[in-house]
């Protein structure tokens, strides 16, 4: 929970991994601090017929539905589904709580896409805008076929001293311990107001041909959770589906269309970086399989992005990236190590509080660290 600088819960889940970054940046060795190796072993991916991926009865329902916030402040929410049988139309249908008889009515679009022999069913995206701070909103897709209703809430308004809860989950994947992680999460009574999640989610480049229904049935799998709380995402390398042996040499191509987000209200020319203010908090996705070079459009938009933080209206500054800067496994050892050198130098400078990544999948944390070594100056513990 975040709010006046003061932390009080902090959910964590699935394969992230903590850093504190303080002093100054130079080039290290990737910071490893420990023998830990994780298992070799794949865990192994729930069969398709597996009750968890089912898809919803009905002519054209609306399926793998998910939302994320729509815009800077969390006025705006962005609603997501797919239909399979045919386009049907994009429209949302909203109310708040307490107005159950003020119905508004926002219309979006669709997009398809094929990958090498998969065609996609009919993608969604609808923003629903003007929403007000902290509120419960209904809504339902589907109209004109099966018609289907769930609900958010919205954020409450940026200010320093609101405080809020987000769960942390990266690398999710549709194994059976995937499955485990998101019913833990979703029984736990203190679980999150919003997901950040850190990349890495169907695995579908995994199976053979990158098979694209891997992408319809993680949809399905984690809609119990992402229809009702926007969850904030980062990309990972299992997002790239980049496939020349296949003609496939589009990078993110199945995430481009299935996954918006509202990268342009704060001036990004992509969607794989980003910024978000929630409550107390402001949020910076970065991609690590995204060129971040000097003078790249990512390098130039995190240079003027962290310019813009107020730490008198979010004083919590939050970084998502998939690849650990800092990290103990032998496995992805010193990935993040190039993005590292680039931009920890300004995580110093604009006293970045915490950034969370995934990859390695093992769950780790630490003290303040800069450069490799630990410093106990403003120890900040989660």
């Amino acid at each position: 929970m975040f709010g006046a600088k003061s932390f009080s819960c902090f959910t964590a889940m699935a394969a992230a991994l903590v850093f504190i970054l303080l002093n100054v940046a130079m080039v290290c060795h990737g910071g490893k601090t420990s023998s830990f190796i994780r298992k070799v072993d794949r865990a192994e991916d729930m069969p398709l017929h597996s009750d968890v991926f089912a898809a919803p009865s009905g002519y054209n329902a609306p399926q793998q539905v998910h939302i994320t916030i729509g815009d800077h402040v969390g006025r705006a929410m962005i609603v997501s589904w797919v239909t399979m049988d045919e386009p049907g139309n994009s429209l949302v249908r909203y109310w708040s709580e307490d107005s159950p008889h003020k119905k508004e009515l926002a219309k979006g679009h669709h997009v398809t896409y094929r990958f090498f022999n998969y065609s996609s069913g009919f993608i969604h995206h609808c923003t629903l805008r003007e929403l007000e701070f902290n509120k419960k909103y209904y809504y339902e897709i589907g109209m004109g076929h099966t018609i289907r209703q769930f609900w958010f809430m919205t954020p409450p308004e940026v200010h320093p001293d609101t405080p809020f809860t987000f769960g942390l989950i990266g690398d999710l994947g549709q194994t059976y311990d995937s499955n485990k992680t998101l019913a833990h999460y979703q029984s736990n009574p203190h679980k999150g107001q919003a997901v950040l999640f850190v990349g890495d989610l169907s695995y579908a480049d995994n199976h053979p041909n990158h098979d694209n229904v891997r992408w319809d049935t993680w949809g399905r799998f984690v809609e119990r959770n992402n229809a009702y709380e926007p969850w904030i995402w980062a990309t990972g390398n299992h997002e790239l589906d980049y496939a020349p042996e296949l003609g496939e040499t589009e990078p993110f191509k199945p995430f481009r269309h299935r996954y918006h987000v509202p990268y342009k209200a704060s001036g990004s020319t992509e969607p794989f970086w980003y910024s978000v203010k929630i409550a107390s908090a402001h949020i910076i996705v970065l991609a690590s399989y995204s060129a971040y070079g000097k003078y790249t459009p990512q390098y130039e938009w995190l240079e003027a992005e962290l310019k813009k933080v107020d730490r008198s209206k979010t004083p919590w500054l939050i970084v998502l990236v998939h690849s650990p800067w800092y990290n103990s496994n032998t496995y992805h050892y010193m990935e993040g190590e190039t993005m590292r050198v680039a931009f920890e130098s300004w995580f110093v400078k604009y006293k970045v509080d915490v950034v969370f990544a995934g990859h390695v999948h093992a769950y780790e944390r630490s003290v303040s660290a800069t450069n490799c070594p630990l410093s106990t100056d403003d120890m900040h513990l989660i």
